[in-house]
């Protein structure tokens, strides 16, 4: 079976929260090794085929602190030929005109560098006015509101992991 990375950072707790619901989702540590991205390496990235990259938009639009601190290392990893999903925690009442750029900016970054994006969402049900991860109607990855609609994310999670299963074909 293919062996998942999933790579997160966290601030509140509420996208470790949310990696921790993910990881479940697929089939536990036996399936997807989590790593907190401010504790990882470069070298850890080389180990997987596919990779679930977790991120809140920080202040106005921003990465989280360690997302930020390892954003230039970003350059010196190989993404060619790995599929990469993406997931996000935001407010987008709060900050409706940014609501889950972080993920969108790391999105572009990694597909820049051979990434090859799988988990999109759509935006429907979402309030928000603009947002870096949204392309064209679908946010590059699955979008997470724990401030407004936390009572949607346990359904959101199972059905995203449920695309990204057949989508990384495990």
């Amino acid at each position: 079976m293919t062996k998942i990375g999933l790579f997160y950072g966290t601030t509140t707790g509420k996208t470790e929260t949310a990696a921790e619901m993910i990881q479940a989702e697929l089939g536990g540590d036996s399936v997807v090794t989590s790593h907190e991205i401010a504790d990882a390496t470069e070298g850890d990235f080389a180990d997987y085929e596919c990779l679930i990259i977790g991120c809140p938009t920080w202040d106005v639009g921003e990465l989280q602190s360690d997302w930020d601190g390892f954003y230039e290392e970003l350059e010196n990893i190989d993404f060619s030929g790995k599929k990469v999903a993406y997931f996000g925690t935001g407010d987008q009442l709060g900050y409706a005109d940014n609501f889950q750029d972080a993920m969108g900016i790391l999105e572009d970054k990694i597909s820049s560098l051979g990434g090859k994006t799988v988990g999109y969402w759509s935006t429907d049900g979402y309030e928000h006015e603009a947002s870096k991860a949204d392309k064209g109607g679908k946010f590059v990855g699955l979008a997470l509101d724990e401030d407004n609609q936390s009572d949607m994310t346990e359904s959101r999670i199972k059905e995203w992991t449920t695309q990204i299963k057949s989508e990384f074909g495990i």
